[in-house]
C-alpha cells in the first residue's frame, strides 16, 4: 500500500499537498557587486497542482516547510520493462542490471557488467522518487520515441534538486497548520522509502574524498 486509507490530522514528510505555489529564481551571474544586478534575473513563479512535503515531520513549523512540486514522468522510464509494470519500483535500491532497460545492458563490455554486480544492490535516479497512480492525480499523455505507442498514465514524480522553501504564518506546528490543503499521505513503508533515498541523495561522497578516505 502506497498511500494511506485515512489521513491523520497532521503534517507529515512526503504529504501531498495543493495550493502553494513554486519559486525559482535564475541568475546570469552572482551579485558580488551591485552593478552585478545590471546583469538581470529572472523569477519564475508556477502553481504547480500538487506538492509534496519534503521538511521532516519534526521540523514543521515556526511559518517555515521545505516543498517540491509533483511532476511528470520520463519517457525513458518506459524504455526499462522492469520499470514499466511499476514505476514506483524506481524508488527502493535494485539489483544493477533492473536499474537499465536489457537492450543496454547486454551492450556492457564484461568488466562493466561485472563492476556493477560486484556493487550489488544500489539506487537508479537518485535524485528522483515516483508516486503511485492516484484517482487525484490528472491522467496524461506520455509521449514515446519511434513508432513506440504514446502511453496514458497518472504516476508521477518529485526531483529533490527541486526543494524550495515557503513561509506562511498559518504553519506553526504539524498539528497547528492548514490541514485542509492536505491531500494525500504516504504509507509507513512509502514514506520510510522516500526518507531513505533523500537520506542517500544527501549523504553521498564525492569521489575525491572516497580517494582520501581509502
Amino acid at each position: 500500500m502506497f498511500y494511506e486509507e485515512r489521513m491523520d490530522n497532521v503534517l507529515r514528510f512526503g504529504d501531498i499537498l495543493r495550493g502553494y505555489i513554486a519559486i525559482t529564481p535564475r541568475i546570469k551571474v552572482p551579485f558580488l557587486e551591485v552593478s552585478s544586478l545590471n546583469e538581470g534575473y529572472n523569477i519564475d513563479v508556477n502553481l504547480p497542482i500538487f506538492s509534496v512535503v519534503l521538511s521532516p515531520s519534526c521540523s514543521i513549523g515556526h511559518a517555515i516547510i521545505s516543498l517540491t512540486p509533483l511532476i511528470k514522468v520520463r519517457n525513458t522510464f518506459f524504455d526499462n520493462p522492469y520499470f514499466a509494470e511499476d514505476l514506483t519500483r524506481i524508488n527502493p535500491k535494485m539489483e544493477p542490471q533492473q536499474a537499465v532497460p536489457p537492450h543496454v545492458w547486454n551492450k556492457f563490455p564484461p568488466e562493466e557488467k561485472q563492476k556493477r554486480l560486484e556493487e550489488g544492490y544500489g539506487y537508479a535516479f537518485v535524485e528522483l522518487f515516483v508516486y503511485e497512480k492516484n484517482d487525484l492525480f490528472p491522467i496524461y499523455t506520455v509521449h514515446r520515441k519511434g513508432e513506440q505507442e504514446d502511453i496514458k498514465t497518472s504516476y508521477y514524480m518529485i526531483d529533490f534538486r527541486n526543494t524550495y522553501k515557503l513561509n506562511y504564518e498559518k504553519i506553526k506546528t504539524p498539528e497547528d497548520a492548514p490541514l485542509e490543503s492536505k491531500c494525500l499521505q504516504l504509507s509507513i513503508q512509502a514514506r520510510s522509502e522516500l526518507r531513505d533515498k533523500i537520506a542517500y541523495y544527501y549523504a553521498r561522497v564525492p569521489k575525491e574524498e572516497k580517494i582520501l578516505e581509502d
